[in-house]
């Protein structure tokens, strides 16, 4: 199955937001390589770019809101690349508010299972739709 080119702009922010977490490296310039390397229409790097920065602005926000959902789970425990698939999927359907709740929550899965484990895809997936059960959005 051939992945959307959206999708393909999801993974990359997903990978280079990693990268900023777990490295040094300037968050920008992993984003800045990533596309660089990826054959994606400009409004898909515009998207991933302003996605990007929209993750990056919101952090706290997201965390406070994710932390509200996983009972006596600090969000610091949680596995980092699934702390940031939740973070992108918080921020998507707060801050991008196009998008249709159900795509978001399904490429917040598929990204877990490609990138995690099958039991955190699970757990973003009954995160995310306590979500936006609480947005009212389902």
């Amino acid at each position: 199955m051939t992945e959307s080119p959206r999708h393909r702009a999801r993974e990359i922010v997903l990978k280079a937001l990693y990268a900023s977490e777990c490295s040094d490296e300037q968050p920008g310039d992993k984003l800045k390589d990533l596309l660089e390397n990826e054959k994606l229409s400009e409004n898909n790097q515009q998207f991933a770019r302003q996605f990007f920065a929209a993750v990056l602005k919101d952090v706290d926000k997201a965390d406070k809101q994710i932390s509200g959902l996983t009972d006596n789970w600090d969000i610091g425990r949680l596995a980092a690349i699934d702390r940031i698939i939740l973070r992108m999927a918080v921020i998507e359907l707060t801050e991008i508010e196009s998008n249709p709740v159900k795509v978001v929550i399904n490429e917040a899965i598929e990204l877990a299972k490609k990138y995690s484990t099958a039991e955190s895809a699970r757990f973003v997936n009954g995160i995310l739709d306590s979500f936006a059960r609480s947005l009212n959005r389902l």
